[in-house]
């Protein structure tokens, strides 16, 4: 009876610890690939799963995974290393592939670095249908890149930039698609020339600085000179159109002075004729009295004496007789 009791609770023992060794729980966007007596049996999805111990073994697949550390200079960088898990990712998954050389079409040794962003669609085919996915991806990616950036001159690695991605994009997924991988996105972090070309390029894009320096500078100032010319001809013709409407109002001052004038002298004119009656002729009393003016003004300063006398004296003379005539005799002196 105690053997019976004993054997008993042997088996219960092992039948829990088999239950318990069966009991797998799988996280969310995760799942494992079950293969019994080494051969695919199923895929164990997010959640509490069992299997049988023994005769089920999940199986174990090669993943990247990154350590970090310090290096020399104290900073914190990480180190790319291989380890079998039997769990698989199905979310976006990140490679950040380490530098390589690649030859342009014009011979020039370059180094680049990727970065790959892809999800695995289909564990079962990324479990079978390559030996080692993270290496499998890898290779592709360096042999595309080798084979895009060998078209290419060592200018046009810089300015297409968009087109290499796209290439390597349709490239990798086409290849990746038999093993189970769906790549989302490949980007070139880095494009690094030897030292040689890197003065080179930096000569040339000083030069070219300098030359549009150059340029804009000679483009302001021809831009200045021009802008002065308008400025100094814009001030010439307001000067100018100043100038004439200055004149204009002159001319017309000194018109409307000369017309002032004449009206006064016809008016003194007509005021004399009424005053001498209708016998005299005003128009010879003044043209008398302009006489008298005239020779007034030849004398003045030379002592009293007349320098010349006009050709034709005689008309002086008949002028102070005209005053005479339409005074009704000789001027009187002012006493």
């Amino acid at each position: 009876m105690d053997l019976y009791v004993s054997f008993l609770v042997i088996v219960a023992f092992f039948a829990v610890v088999l239950i318990a060794k069966g009991i797998i729980m799988v996280r969310q966007a995760q799942v494992i690939i079950i293969e019994r007596f080494g051969k695919f049996h199923g895929v164990l999805y997010p959640g509490i799963n069992w299997i049988i111990p023994v005769m089920d073994k999940p199986h174990l697949m090669q993943w990247r995974s990154y350590k970090e550390y310090l290096d020399r200079n104290g900073r914190p960088t990480s180190m790319p290393y291989m380890e079998m898990r039997s769990i698989i990712d199905m979310r976006e998954t990140v490679y950040d592939f380490p530098r390589q050389s690649v030859i342009t079409k014009d011979n020039a040794t370059i180094e680049i670095s990727t970065v790959l962003f892809f999800q695995i669609t289909d564990p079962v085919k990324a479990a079978y249908e390559v030996e080692s996915l993270p290496d499998a991806i890898e290779k592709l990616t360096q042999t595309t890149l080798r084979n895009i950036f060998g078209e290419l001159e060592l200018d046009q690695t810089y300015t297409a930039r968009e087109n290499i991605n796209s290439k390597l994009l349709v490239t990798l997924d086409n290849a990746a698609n038999k093993w189970g991988v769906k790549v989302n996105r490949v980007e070139l972090q880095d494009i690094i020339p030897p030292a040689a070309i890197r003065e080179a390029m930096e000569k040339q894009m000083k030069a070219e600085r300098d030359r549009r320096a150059t340029v804009t500078e000679a483009e302001g100032l021809k831009t200045s000179q021009i802008l002065k010319a308008e400025a100094v001809r814009e001030a010439e013709i307001k000067k100018a159109e100043g100038m004439k409407q200055a004149a204009i109002l002159q001319a017309e001052g000194i018109a409307e002075a000369k017309i002032k004038v004449a009206n006064a002298e016809a008016e003194a004119v007509k005021i004399i004729a009424s005053g001498i009656g209708q016998s005299a002729n005003p128009a010879s009393y003044q043209v008398s009295l302009k006489y008298i003016d005239a020779l007034t003004k030849m004398t003045e300063g030379k002592d009293n004496k007349i320098i010349y006398m006009p050709y034709e004296a005689s008309n002086v003379l008949g002028a102070v007789a005209a005053i005479k005539d339409l005074t009704g005799g000789a001027p009187q002196p002012n006493k």
